[in-house]
């Protein structure tokens, strides 16, 4: 695929990296030829020095015929110009979005491109790893829905997973025993020690840390 990169901080050359890694055509775009000096020394896409909202720089970029276009610049302003441009102007349907302040998350997403928010997300993977014993393992869009995983206590051995998740906001995953993984059911007994994987909306999950913090016999009625 042909992509280009608009920025060349911290998190645009990584990105360029790890698209030319996996055999990507990577050009990337920035008005500070200085920022280059980001990319990793093996790095063999294109640098293009200038003002990405420059249409002739865009055209040099060869943003007519990419196929995936990323704004990744520290303006919010500037990547959901870049964003609306890319897609609604040179028809590049896969375009995403670097958030930096999360209040201007709407604006980005009423354009209709993916977003993806550090802020937001590494907030919450904090706050999860400082007060939960349950952790994320993989984040869906904008952490609206992700898997979670988390080690069965002894006070829940024998029971079934729907008496721990409910329904409603949660889907069981997986369940790794003796390090053996199968596919979970709401039937499926848990065992102490075991590994559970579910995915779940935030309010499934907030619903699942309250039973896991309560005593068993009182976990299901109360929640």
């Amino acid at each position: 695929m042909d992509i280009i990169v608009v920025g060349c901080g911290r998190v645009g050359a990584e990105l360029a990296y790890r698209l030319f890694l996996d055999s990507h055509h990577v050009t990337v775009v920035d008005e500070d030829a200085t920022k280059f000096a980001n990319l990793h020394a093996e790095f063999r896409g294109r640098t293009l020095e200038g003002e990405a909202l420059n249409r002739d720089v865009l055209l040099r970029a060869g943003i007519e015929t990419a196929d995936g276009f990323a704004a990744v610049t520290p303006s919010d302003a500037l990547n959901a110009v870049l964003a609306h441009v890319a897609q609604s102007e040179f028809g590049i349907a896969n375009v995403v979005v670097r958030n930096y302040e999360p209040s201007w998350r709407p604006l980005e997403e009423a354009f209709g491109v993916q977003v993806v928010s550090p802020s937001s997300w590494g907030a919450q993977r904090i706050s999860e790893l400082l007060a939960h014993g349950i952790r994320s393992v993989f984040s869906a869009g904008n952490a609206e829905v992700e898997v979670y995983e988390f080690t069965v206590s002894p006070e829940w051995d024998g029971h079934a997973l729907g008496e721990l998740a409910p329904a409603d906001g949660c889907q069981p995953v997986a369940i790794t025993r003796a390090g053996t993984a199968f596919l979970a059911q709401w039937e499926s007994i848990m065992e102490a020690g075991d590994v559970v994987n579910i995915s779940a909306t935030e309010d499934g999950i907030t619903a699942v840390r309250r039973r896991l913090g309560q005593p068993l016999r009182r976990a299901w009625k109360e929640a």
